[in-house]
Protein backbone atom coordinates (compact mmCIF):
# COMPACT_ATOMS: atom_id res chain seq x y z
CA UNK A 1 0.00 0.00 0.00
CA UNK A 2 1.24 3.68 -0.57
CA UNK A 3 1.14 6.61 1.87
CA UNK A 4 2.49 10.09 1.13
CA UNK A 5 3.97 10.09 4.31
CA UNK A 6 4.88 7.30 6.92
CA UNK A 7 5.60 8.18 10.17
CA UNK A 8 8.22 5.81 12.30
CA UNK A 9 7.28 6.50 16.68
CA UNK A 10 3.86 7.38 17.68
CA UNK A 11 5.46 9.80 20.18
CA UNK A 12 5.14 13.55 21.25
CA UNK A 13 7.19 14.49 17.82
CA UNK A 14 5.17 11.45 15.82
CA UNK A 15 2.10 12.46 17.07
CA UNK A 16 2.20 16.00 16.02
CA UNK A 17 4.09 15.68 12.57
CA UNK A 18 1.04 12.97 11.94
CA UNK A 19 -1.11 15.59 12.74
CA UNK A 20 0.00 18.34 11.00
CA UNK A 21 0.47 16.51 7.27
CA UNK A 22 -2.35 14.81 7.91
CA UNK A 23 -4.22 18.35 7.84
CA UNK A 24 -3.06 19.20 4.72
CA UNK A 25 -4.23 16.71 3.15
CA UNK A 26 -1.39 14.19 2.94
CA UNK A 27 -2.34 10.42 3.36
CA UNK A 28 -0.55 9.23 6.21
CA UNK A 29 0.42 6.02 7.93
CA UNK A 30 2.02 6.54 11.82
CA UNK A 31 3.64 3.10 13.00
CA UNK A 32 5.62 2.22 16.04
CA UNK A 33 6.53 -0.84 18.13
CA UNK A 34 4.86 -0.22 21.51
CA UNK A 35 1.35 -1.35 22.55
CA UNK A 36 0.26 2.14 23.57
CA UNK A 37 0.67 5.68 22.10
CA UNK A 38 2.88 8.29 23.79
CA UNK A 39 3.72 6.51 26.62
CA UNK A 40 6.63 9.10 27.50
CA UNK A 41 3.91 11.37 27.20
CA UNK A 42 1.77 9.48 29.59
CA UNK A 43 4.63 8.79 31.97
CA UNK A 44 6.07 12.58 32.15
CA UNK A 45 5.63 14.96 35.09
CA UNK A 46 4.44 12.18 37.47
CA UNK A 47 1.46 11.59 34.73
CA UNK A 48 0.75 15.45 34.29
CA UNK A 49 3.39 15.72 31.45
CA UNK A 50 5.13 19.09 31.82
CA UNK A 51 4.52 19.58 27.91
CA UNK A 52 6.66 22.97 27.84
CA UNK A 53 8.00 26.11 29.55
CA UNK A 54 6.73 29.81 29.38
CA UNK A 55 9.85 30.76 28.83
CA UNK A 56 11.79 28.79 25.52
CA UNK A 57 14.77 29.72 23.56
CA UNK A 58 17.97 28.08 21.52
CA UNK A 59 19.99 29.07 25.27
CA UNK A 60 18.23 26.27 26.56
CA UNK A 61 19.59 23.36 24.43
CA UNK A 62 22.64 21.39 23.86
CA UNK A 63 23.40 20.65 20.23
CA UNK A 64 26.83 20.63 18.03
CA UNK A 65 25.15 23.17 16.22
CA UNK A 66 23.51 25.42 18.89
CA UNK A 67 21.64 27.59 16.30
CA UNK A 68 20.06 24.73 14.84
CA UNK A 69 16.65 24.89 17.25
CA UNK A 70 16.07 28.46 16.46
CA UNK A 71 13.71 28.11 12.83
CA UNK A 72 11.51 25.16 14.19
CA UNK A 73 11.22 27.04 18.07
CA UNK A 74 10.27 30.62 16.15
CA UNK A 75 7.88 28.88 14.04
CA UNK A 76 5.92 26.42 15.94
CA UNK A 77 6.46 28.47 20.23
CA UNK A 78 5.53 27.22 23.27
CA UNK A 79 2.63 29.76 22.65
CA UNK A 80 1.62 27.94 19.87
CA UNK A 81 1.20 24.42 21.84
CA UNK A 82 -0.40 27.00 25.14
CA UNK A 83 -3.00 27.91 22.44
CA UNK A 84 -3.57 24.01 21.09
CA UNK A 85 -4.18 23.07 24.94
CA UNK A 86 -6.52 26.29 25.29
CA UNK A 87 -8.51 25.58 22.49
CA UNK A 88 -8.96 21.78 23.50
CA UNK A 89 -9.55 23.48 26.79
CA UNK A 90 -7.56 21.26 28.89
CA UNK A 91 -7.02 22.73 32.53
CA UNK A 92 -3.10 23.33 32.81
CA UNK A 93 -1.21 25.27 35.83
CA UNK A 94 2.68 26.51 35.73
CA UNK A 95 5.07 26.20 38.32
CA UNK A 96 8.28 26.78 39.28
CA UNK A 97 10.98 28.11 36.26
CA UNK A 98 8.14 28.44 34.00
CA UNK A 99 6.94 24.84 33.51
CA UNK A 100 3.61 24.23 32.47
CA UNK A 101 2.00 20.66 33.78
CA UNK A 102 -1.89 19.02 32.70
CA UNK A 103 -4.23 19.72 35.74
CA UNK A 104 -5.10 16.41 35.64
CA UNK A 105 -3.77 13.58 33.06
CA UNK A 106 -0.84 13.25 30.88
CA UNK A 107 -3.46 11.49 29.20
CA UNK A 108 -5.43 14.85 28.07
CA UNK A 109 -2.20 15.45 25.58
CA UNK A 110 -2.58 12.45 23.83
CA UNK A 111 -5.96 12.46 23.56
CA UNK A 112 -5.40 15.39 21.80
CA UNK A 113 -2.91 14.79 19.48
CA UNK A 114 -4.61 11.29 18.80
CA UNK A 115 -7.91 13.50 17.97
CA UNK A 116 -6.11 15.55 15.68
CA UNK A 117 -4.39 12.57 13.54
CA UNK A 118 -8.02 10.92 13.12
CA UNK A 119 -9.43 14.00 12.14
CA UNK A 120 -7.48 14.38 9.76
CA UNK A 121 -7.79 10.33 8.88
CA UNK A 122 -4.07 9.31 9.61
CA UNK A 123 -3.89 5.26 9.29
CA UNK A 124 -2.35 3.71 12.43
CA UNK A 125 -0.20 0.45 12.45
CA UNK A 126 0.86 -0.48 16.18
CA UNK A 127 2.23 -2.55 17.89
CA UNK A 128 3.96 -2.91 14.54
CA UNK A 129 7.95 -3.58 13.99
CA UNK A 130 9.36 -2.20 11.03
CA UNK A 131 11.71 -4.90 9.79
CA UNK A 132 13.74 -3.16 7.36
CA UNK A 133 13.36 0.04 4.59
CA UNK A 134 15.36 0.72 1.62
CA UNK A 135 14.67 3.89 -0.59
CA UNK A 136 13.52 2.59 -4.45
CA UNK A 137 14.67 3.86 -7.60
CA UNK A 138 18.35 5.37 -6.83
CA UNK A 139 20.05 7.78 -4.33
CA UNK A 140 18.17 10.59 -5.65
CA UNK A 141 14.46 9.01 -5.44
CA UNK A 142 11.91 10.68 -3.17
CA UNK A 143 10.44 6.58 -2.52
CA UNK A 144 10.75 4.56 0.46
CA UNK A 145 9.77 0.91 1.17
CA UNK A 146 8.86 -0.08 4.33
CA UNK A 147 8.42 -3.49 5.59
CA UNK A 148 6.65 -4.37 8.88
CA UNK A 149 4.94 -6.64 10.66
CA UNK A 150 1.67 -6.21 9.00
CA UNK A 151 2.82 -6.04 5.71
CA UNK A 152 5.10 -3.60 2.86
CA UNK A 153 4.60 -0.36 2.56
CA UNK A 154 5.50 2.55 0.30
CA UNK A 155 5.91 6.14 0.87
CA UNK A 156 7.06 9.61 -0.80
CA UNK A 157 8.41 10.82 2.82
CA UNK A 158 9.36 9.07 5.57
CA UNK A 159 9.51 10.36 8.93
CA UNK A 160 11.84 9.23 11.38
CA UNK A 161 10.39 10.16 15.02
CA UNK A 162 12.13 6.92 17.25
CA UNK A 163 13.26 8.84 20.34
CA UNK A 164 16.74 8.33 21.94
CA UNK A 165 17.81 5.98 24.22
CA UNK A 166 16.68 6.91 27.33
CA UNK A 167 14.51 4.57 29.57
CA UNK A 168 14.67 2.28 27.55
CA UNK A 169 12.01 -0.32 29.60
CA UNK A 170 9.72 1.57 27.76
CA UNK A 171 11.19 0.53 24.66
CA UNK A 172 13.99 3.17 23.83
CA UNK A 173 16.14 2.03 21.01
CA UNK A 174 18.84 2.74 18.48
CA UNK A 175 16.73 2.36 15.64
CA UNK A 176 16.72 6.08 14.25
CA UNK A 177 20.51 6.27 14.74
CA UNK A 178 20.93 2.83 12.72
CA UNK A 179 18.53 4.76 10.13
CA UNK A 180 20.46 7.24 9.42
CA UNK A 181 23.67 5.45 9.26
CA UNK A 182 22.04 3.30 6.72
CA UNK A 183 21.52 6.46 4.76
CA UNK A 184 24.78 8.02 4.94
CA UNK A 185 24.00 10.58 7.46
CA UNK A 186 26.49 10.94 10.64
CA UNK A 187 25.58 10.57 13.82
CA UNK A 188 26.72 12.23 17.29
CA UNK A 189 27.00 9.42 19.59
CA UNK A 190 24.69 9.24 21.48
CA UNK A 191 24.84 9.59 25.57
CA UNK A 192 22.51 9.74 29.09
CA UNK A 193 21.89 13.27 29.52
CA UNK A 194 19.43 15.12 32.92
CA UNK A 195 20.61 12.16 34.40
CA UNK A 196 21.86 11.45 38.06
CA UNK A 197 26.21 11.36 38.11
CA UNK A 198 27.87 8.49 39.61
CA UNK A 199 31.49 9.24 41.79
CA UNK A 200 34.36 6.79 41.62
CA UNK A 201 33.67 4.65 44.90
CA UNK A 202 36.88 6.59 46.51
CA UNK A 203 35.09 9.53 46.29
CA UNK A 204 31.93 7.95 47.59
CA UNK A 205 33.17 6.43 50.43
CA UNK A 206 34.58 8.83 52.72
CA UNK A 207 31.30 10.97 51.12
CA UNK A 208 28.65 7.94 52.97
CA UNK A 209 27.70 9.71 56.20
CA UNK A 210 26.70 13.04 53.46
CA UNK A 211 24.39 10.77 52.04
CA UNK A 212 20.31 11.93 52.18
CA UNK A 213 21.29 15.46 52.24
CA UNK A 214 19.47 17.81 49.62
CA UNK A 215 20.68 20.92 49.42
CA UNK A 216 19.81 24.19 47.86
CA UNK A 217 22.40 24.56 46.16
CA UNK A 218 23.97 25.86 42.11
CA UNK A 219 25.31 23.17 40.11
CA UNK A 220 28.09 24.34 38.18
CA UNK A 221 30.64 23.56 34.80
CA UNK A 222 31.78 25.94 32.61
CA UNK A 223 29.92 28.63 31.96
CA UNK A 224 26.65 26.70 32.74
CA UNK A 225 24.90 26.99 36.24
CA UNK A 226 21.77 26.02 37.73
CA UNK A 227 20.20 26.72 41.44
CA UNK A 228 17.89 24.19 42.42
CA UNK A 229 18.19 20.57 44.96
CA UNK A 230 21.37 18.99 45.16
CA UNK A 231 20.96 15.42 46.62
CA UNK A 232 23.73 13.62 47.97
CA UNK A 233 23.24 9.59 47.34
CA UNK A 234 24.35 6.58 47.59
CA UNK A 235 26.00 6.17 44.47
CA UNK A 236 26.30 10.08 43.82
CA UNK A 237 25.11 13.11 42.87
CA UNK A 238 21.38 13.76 42.12
CA UNK A 239 18.75 16.45 41.72
CA UNK A 240 17.00 18.14 39.20
CA UNK A 241 20.55 20.57 39.55
CA UNK A 242 22.43 17.81 38.61
CA UNK A 243 20.23 16.46 36.50
CA UNK A 244 20.74 19.78 34.33
CA UNK A 245 24.06 20.06 34.57
CA UNK A 246 24.76 16.48 33.73
CA UNK A 247 24.44 17.68 30.04
CA UNK A 248 26.76 19.82 29.78
CA UNK A 249 29.16 17.60 31.99
CA UNK A 250 28.69 15.13 29.17
CA UNK A 251 29.23 17.62 26.63
CA UNK A 252 33.17 16.85 27.57
CA UNK A 253 32.89 13.57 25.73
CA UNK A 254 32.60 15.85 22.53
CA UNK A 255 35.70 17.24 23.39
CA UNK A 256 39.56 16.61 23.14
CA UNK A 257 41.51 17.26 26.47
CA UNK A 258 41.27 16.65 30.28
CA UNK A 259 37.99 16.48 32.02
CA UNK A 260 36.97 18.88 34.64
CA UNK A 261 34.46 18.14 37.33
CA UNK A 262 31.25 19.62 38.75
CA UNK A 263 31.17 22.40 40.83
CA UNK A 264 28.53 22.65 43.48
CA UNK A 265 27.96 26.17 45.32
CA UNK A 266 27.20 25.35 49.17
CA UNK A 267 26.24 28.79 49.46
CA UNK A 268 24.39 30.30 46.29
CA UNK A 269 23.71 33.75 48.04
CA UNK A 270 26.52 35.01 49.06
CA UNK A 271 30.65 35.15 48.90
CA UNK A 272 31.65 32.67 51.41
CA UNK A 273 35.18 34.05 51.86
CA UNK A 274 33.81 36.97 52.81
CA UNK A 275 31.14 35.70 55.27
CA UNK A 276 33.65 33.92 56.81
CA UNK A 277 35.90 36.63 57.60
CA UNK A 278 33.31 38.66 59.11
CA UNK A 279 32.97 35.88 62.03
CA UNK A 280 36.87 35.30 61.88
CA UNK A 281 37.02 36.59 65.46
CA UNK A 282 34.32 34.96 66.93
CA UNK A 283 33.96 31.46 69.36
CA UNK A 284 31.55 29.87 67.37
CA UNK A 285 32.26 26.25 65.22
CA UNK A 286 32.41 26.24 61.84
CA UNK A 287 29.96 23.26 61.91
CA UNK A 288 27.61 25.73 63.81
CA UNK A 289 28.07 28.33 61.82
CA UNK A 290 27.73 26.23 58.54
CA UNK A 291 24.15 25.59 59.85
CA UNK A 292 23.18 28.73 59.70
CA UNK A 293 22.57 28.19 56.09
CA UNK A 294 23.03 24.47 55.40
CA UNK A 295 21.24 21.20 57.00
CA UNK A 296 22.76 20.33 60.49
CA UNK A 297 24.54 17.22 59.94
CA UNK A 298 25.59 17.84 56.47
CA UNK A 299 27.47 20.87 58.52
CA UNK A 300 28.58 18.61 60.55
CA UNK A 301 29.83 16.10 57.75
CA UNK A 302 31.10 18.21 55.61
CA UNK A 303 33.78 20.23 57.91
CA UNK A 304 35.09 16.63 58.74
CA UNK A 305 35.48 15.74 55.39
CA UNK A 306 37.50 18.74 54.50
CA UNK A 307 39.11 19.25 57.71
CA UNK A 308 38.67 16.40 59.81
CA UNK A 309 38.86 16.81 64.10
CA UNK A 310 39.79 20.26 64.10
CA UNK A 311 37.46 21.52 61.84
CA UNK A 312 35.12 19.82 64.29
CA UNK A 313 36.74 21.05 67.93
CA UNK A 314 38.16 24.54 67.31
CA UNK A 315 36.41 27.87 66.98
CA UNK A 316 36.68 29.69 64.20
CA UNK A 317 39.51 31.90 65.34
CA UNK A 318 41.52 29.27 66.42
CA UNK A 319 41.77 28.13 62.41
CA UNK A 320 44.07 29.48 60.28
CA UNK A 321 43.64 31.64 57.36
CA UNK A 322 44.96 29.25 54.93
CA UNK A 323 42.11 27.03 56.71
CA UNK A 324 39.38 29.04 55.75
CA UNK A 325 40.23 30.32 52.67
CA UNK A 326 40.19 27.00 51.67
CA UNK A 327 36.88 26.25 52.88
CA UNK A 328 35.81 29.17 51.66
CA UNK A 329 36.64 28.65 48.21
CA UNK A 330 35.04 24.61 48.46
CA UNK A 331 31.99 26.44 50.07
CA UNK A 332 31.68 28.60 46.69
CA UNK A 333 32.91 25.86 44.27
CA UNK A 334 32.99 22.39 45.64
CA UNK A 335 34.75 20.21 43.22
CA UNK A 336 33.58 17.03 42.37
CA UNK A 337 34.51 14.78 39.59
CA UNK A 338 32.05 12.22 38.19
CA UNK A 339 33.04 8.70 37.35
CA UNK A 340 30.32 8.81 34.85
CA UNK A 341 26.56 8.82 34.83
CA UNK A 342 23.50 6.12 35.91
CA UNK A 343 23.09 5.35 32.31
CA UNK A 344 19.96 5.39 30.03
CA UNK A 345 17.84 3.89 32.03
CA UNK A 346 18.23 7.19 34.92
CA UNK A 347 18.36 9.07 32.11
CA UNK A 348 15.57 11.76 30.98
CA UNK A 349 16.58 12.50 27.46
CA UNK A 350 19.64 11.62 25.28
CA UNK A 351 22.37 13.78 24.45
CA UNK A 352 23.73 13.76 20.74
CA UNK A 353 21.84 11.65 17.57
CA UNK A 354 21.47 12.04 13.84
CA UNK A 355 23.96 15.29 13.05
CA UNK A 356 22.11 18.51 12.78
CA UNK A 357 24.48 19.03 9.65
CA UNK A 358 22.97 16.53 7.85
CA UNK A 359 19.50 18.03 8.34
CA UNK A 360 17.47 21.24 6.88
CA UNK A 361 16.68 23.27 10.06
CA UNK A 362 13.67 24.73 7.98
CA UNK A 363 12.35 21.41 7.20
CA UNK A 364 14.06 18.80 8.94
CA UNK A 365 14.68 16.94 5.88
CA UNK A 366 17.73 15.14 5.48
CA UNK A 367 19.76 17.16 2.84
CA UNK A 368 21.67 13.87 0.88
CA UNK A 369 18.04 12.01 0.78
CA UNK A 370 15.35 13.39 -0.26
CA UNK A 371 12.50 12.90 1.53
CA UNK A 372 13.51 11.76 4.38
CA UNK A 373 13.35 13.46 7.93
CA UNK A 374 13.99 13.67 11.36
CA UNK A 375 11.89 15.04 14.30
CA UNK A 376 12.25 15.03 18.13
CA UNK A 377 14.81 13.32 20.15
CA UNK A 378 16.33 11.07 17.48
CA UNK A 379 18.06 14.94 16.56
CA UNK A 380 20.88 16.35 17.98
CA UNK A 381 19.22 18.39 20.21
CA UNK A 382 18.70 18.15 23.78
CA UNK A 383 16.63 20.51 26.35
CA UNK A 384 17.10 21.51 29.86
CA UNK A 385 14.58 19.72 32.38
CA UNK A 386 11.41 21.87 32.36
CA UNK A 387 9.29 20.85 29.07
CA UNK A 388 12.18 21.64 26.62
CA UNK A 389 12.33 18.64 25.34
CA UNK A 390 8.49 17.97 24.46
CA UNK A 391 8.89 21.96 22.37
CA UNK A 392 11.34 20.67 20.72
CA UNK A 393 9.26 17.29 20.15
CA UNK A 394 6.08 19.90 19.18
CA UNK A 395 8.31 22.21 17.31
CA UNK A 396 10.21 19.99 14.95
CA UNK A 397 7.24 17.70 13.88
CA UNK A 398 5.04 20.38 13.64
CA UNK A 399 8.08 21.57 11.08
CA UNK A 400 8.47 18.39 9.20
CA UNK A 401 4.53 18.03 8.64
CA UNK A 402 4.35 21.04 6.80
CA UNK A 403 6.97 19.73 4.20
CA UNK A 404 6.66 16.08 4.65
Amino acid sequence: MHFDVIIIGAGAAGLMCAAQAAARGRHVLLVDHAETLGERIRISGGGRCNFTNRTVSADNYLSQNPHFCRSALARFSQFDFIAMIEKRRIPYHEREHGQLFCDESAQDIIDMLRDACDDGGVKWAFPCAVLHIERQGGETAKRYFVATEQGNFSCQSLVVATGGLAIPKIGASPFGYRLAEQFGLPVVPPKPALVPLALAPELLEPMKPLAGATLDAIAQFDDAQFRENVLITHRGLSGPAILQISSYWQMQEYRQGKKLPVEINLLPAFDAATWLEEHRQGRVHLPNLLAEHLPRRFAHEWCALQGGEKMLTRPISELSRRDLEAVAAKLNAWPLMPAGTLGFAKAEVTLGGVSTDALSSKTMEAKAAPGLFFVGEVVDVTGWLGGYNFQWAWSSGWVAGQFA
